[in-house]
């Protein structure tokens, strides 16, 4: 079974090429075929040589998967159903907006985090997906030519699967990939270290870290990774960084009624992130199967927003996208539809 050449980085790409004895100058001209022209078969690289484009089909294919299925919110909220390479599927979500088409990017089929509001969380683990994966999603929805901004905030934890996701960052900004700026990109993470240290030395993408409660012994409940992996440090570690320019933190704040939307709440949110350069998106839950905790009003939620504010935080109130069709957050399963497996007939690294 053939592997796949998407999702190479350049420096992969060159040793592929010496491994088959081509012309050095191929490790180029290849990047430019599958991150800018984007092309969908090793024949189609013009201006490779017959022979070069032989002894690349005998290993290799351009790889990615289309989706399989896609369904449309009433909102223009899309979301696609893609295969994986393991033959479970993934859910990735465009967002539409006036002047920004997001794309919602997932990083793991299922995730090990285990919180127990999301319905990905809920899947158990079953795998990372490689950078080709992750950049098949951006090639192959429909809206992709027209992308503005792309968010790691789909199924998994991107910092449980970190060489890969960073990998695919680095073919999304680089010259030879596709050449974004790293302000189009943000990476959302509970906190995982020490990945997050070296997301913040060695990234200049935005941040959103899923915090739900300012309260260790209460985020524990609803978030068992808390206690590996505790909302102080990682407050304090992100202190540590200026985020007073182009690049942005956020904390993401879901709301559930009666559990985390007092003042109590509200001030010890104050507290924790007092002096950090940050805005505090307030979100409305969205509803799962077998779940007690509903959803704050919107009268509630304003007066916590309100509370921030008047303490000199930034807090907004999310609007929610995709709900009908179970793509808002914490709604990504990848198990709503069948996939046929005539769909993955190839394998790829």
């Amino acid at each position: 079974m053939k592997k796949w050449l998407i999702g190479k980085s350049i420096s992969e790409l060159a040793q592929i090429v010496e491994t088959l004895a081509l012309p050095a100058y191929t490790a180029k001209q290849l990047a430019e075929w599958l991150y800018k022209k984007r092309v969908k078969e090793i024949e189609q690289m013009s201006n490779l040589s017959k022979s070069s484009r032989q002894a690349l089909a005998e290993e290799y294919e351009v790889g990615g998967f289309s989706p399989v299925e896609s369904l449309i919110s009433t909102d223009g909220t899309k979301k696609y159903l893609f295969p994986t390479l393991k033959g479970s599927t993934i859910e990735s979500v465009m967002i539409p907006e006036e002047e920004r088409a997001t794309l919602c990017v997932s990083s793991q089929t299922g995730c090990k985090m285990g919180c127990h509001f999301c319905m990905t969380g809920r899947l158990g683990f079953n795998g990372n997906l490689t950078a080709g994966e992750i950049i098949s999603q951006f090639i192959n929805v429909e809206e992709s030519e027209n992308l503005t901004n792309v968010v790691f905030m789909g199924m998994g934890e991107p910092l449980d699967n970190v060489a890969e996701v960073f990998k695919s960052i680095e073919i999304l900004t680089a010259d030879w990939g596709f050449g974004w700026s790293p302000k189009r990109i943000t990476l959302s993470t509970i906190g995982v270290y020490p990945a997050l240290k070296d997301f913040l030395d060695n990234s200049k993408c935005h941040l959103a870290i899923s915090l739900h409660n300012p309260f260790e012994e209460e985020r524990i409940q609803l978030m068992p990774m808390e206690k590996a992996y505790p909302i102080s440090e990682t407050v304090n570690l992100i202190r540590n960084y200026d985020f007073s320019g182009q690049r942005r933190v956020s904390f993401e704040y879901i709301m559930f009624n009666g559990w985390n939307d007092d003042k109590r709440h509200a001030d010890g949110l104050i507290r924790l992130l007092r002096g950090i350069e940050c805005r505090v998106n307030l979100i409305r839950f969205h509803e799962i199967p077998d779940f007690p905790l509903k959803s704050s009003q919107m009268g509630m939620m304003e007066i916590f927003q309100n509370r921030l504010n008047k303490a000199g935080l930034i807090a907004t109130i999310r609007s929610s996208r995709g709900e009908d069709i179970l793509a808002a957050c914490g709604q990504l399963s990848g198990s709503n539809r069948k996939i046929l497996k005539k769909q993955i007939n190839s394998t790829g690294e």
